[in-house]
């Protein structure tokens, strides 16, 4: 069970880190917000101002190429979810569902098909195309062939 905790907490350290870089931080820090507040003594504006120092920093971090700092704050943060995991386990689903919703590059399913062409008949002298489906192929000139 610990090395679960310990995956999960990575992989919400790891979320935290990223969104603090992006467009989506305020929704991403909101969420953190109320899964840390919920969880503790802090107050959700006391979690939020913390959040913002550390995004801050991090900000900072990245502009300087400091790859010490970054690394600690990951470390931080990992830290900071694995105990409040280790305190109470039921928040390992409302973080995986955290998870979730900050993960935009989750693979989306993709639809197998496969595909077995034969060609006979002796030599092509014109483009062959063999393939399981095509949207749209534009195979350049435009005029017609003598």
């Amino acid at each position: 069970m610990e090395t679960e905790l310990v995956a999960l907490a990575t992989a919400g350290a790891t979320a935290l880190v990223q969104q603090m870089a992006t467009d989506g931080w305020t929704a991403a820090r909101d969420r953190m917000v109320a899964f840390f507040a919920g969880r503790g003594s802090a107050t959700p504006a006391a979690v939020e101002e913390e959040l913002d120092t550390v995004r801050a920093e991090l900000v900072a971090a990245r502009q300087d190429e400091d790859e010490q700092l970054i690394a600690d704050v990951h470390t931080e943060w990992r830290t900071r979810l694995r105990r409040t995991l280790a305190a109470d386990p039921a928040a390992a689903a409302e973080l995986r569902a955290l998870l979730d919703e900050l993960d935009p590059a989750a693979p989306t399913p993709q639809h197998v098909t496969t595909v077995h062409n034969t060609m006979s008949g002796g030599v092509v002298h014109e483009t062959l195309i063999q393939t399981g489906s095509i949207g749209r192929v534009d195979l350049g000139g435009g005029g017609s062939r003598g």
